[in-house]
């Protein structure tokens, strides 16, 4: 179940650049309607080939509404187990990092400006 964003990502932002008059109303809702359907799809494969009846939504994408409306949808009909935090507690992989980071500072952790980004590493590395 290993998949991207990315390729949507690129060719929504191309569309975007190519086509100022584009209505980015209407494009912000495709794309939406676009990355949920594909979440949605591979969680379907990934309960499937488990035989799980458990969903998690977790990350900065578990705040959007449209996403967990969905998801609800989708749980309810198949009476799969849905759980979600609050969206006060739907952050992004970016706070946790700038709280390691800052961490990192006040223990003299320190690096100069030769640090090269390690998408992998693990935090204590």
């Amino acid at each position: 179940m290993d998949f991207s964003f990315s390729g949507i990502k690129t060719a929504i932002i191309n569309l975007n650049h190519k086509n100022p008059d584009i209505n980015k109303a209407d494009l912000c809702a495709s794309f939406e309607y676009a990355a949920t359907t594909m979440l949605l799809e591979n969680v379907k494969k990934a309960l499937k080939e488990t035989g799980l009846n458990k969903i998690v939504l977790a990350g900065g994408v578990s705040a959007n509404s449209y996403i967990r409306q969905e998801f609800a949808k989708y749980a309810e009909k198949e009476k799969i187990e849905l759980f979600y935090p609050e969206p006060i507690l739907c952050t992004d992989n970016a706070a946790m990092i700038a709280s390691a980071g800052y961490y990192n500072y006040i223990d003299g952790k320190l690096s100069d400006l030769t640090l090269n980004a390690v998408p992998n590493l693990k935090l204590g590395d």
